[in-house]
């Protein structure tokens, strides 16, 4: 499988958890995707057609600015990319971490977690975000009890 990082974003501690537990199944580094600025539960309010996170995924061009880029992806071969659904895609923050590294002739794996919707369009609207030279797979949704096991035989099925 080569050295691999997983690289998350999590705004409630739920892909976090997810994150780290991968990382432990397939022997990764971990990085966190942090926003400049972070969510407070009033950003995260998706009934409120004025909150933060409504507003950024609204406007599909909206990158939220990274609180640092010091993930040293020049050193992995695969990157998992972990994030919660929203609005059945990829937080927008995602597409800002994305298009702040070269990917070029790397694996990028993506895995989610969700409170009720399946990937929807995550893969297909993160693809202009990576170079074309990178490969962006669709992995899978990580929610409720997936053992150690069934997480290094997905991770080995994809790498």
């Amino acid at each position: 499988m080569g050295k691999s990082l997983v690289a998350y974003f999590s705004a409630t501690g739920t892909t976090a958890a997810a994150a780290k537990k991968l990382a432990a199944a397939v022997g990764a580094d971990v990085y966190e995707i942090r926003p400049a600025v972070p969510y407070t539960n009033a950003d995260l309010n998706w009934m409120d057609k004025r909150s933060r996170s409504s507003v950024e995924m609204k406007d599909r061009s909206s990158r939220p600015e990274l609180a640092d880029r010091s993930a040293k992806i020049e050193e992995y071969d695969t990157v998992f990319v972990g994030f919660p659904i929203w609005w059945y895609i990829a937080p927008t923050i995602i597409n800002s971490f994305l298009e702040s590294y070269d990917f070029s002739g790397k694996r990028i794996v993506l895995f989610a977690t969700s409170g009720g919707s399946g990937f929807g369009k995550a893969a297909e609207e993160l693809r202009n975000s990576v170079s074309s030279e990178a490969e962006l797979t669709e992995g899978i949704l990580l929610n409720g009890s997936v053992t150690d096991a069934e997480l290094k035989k997905w991770a080995d099925s994809v790498c």
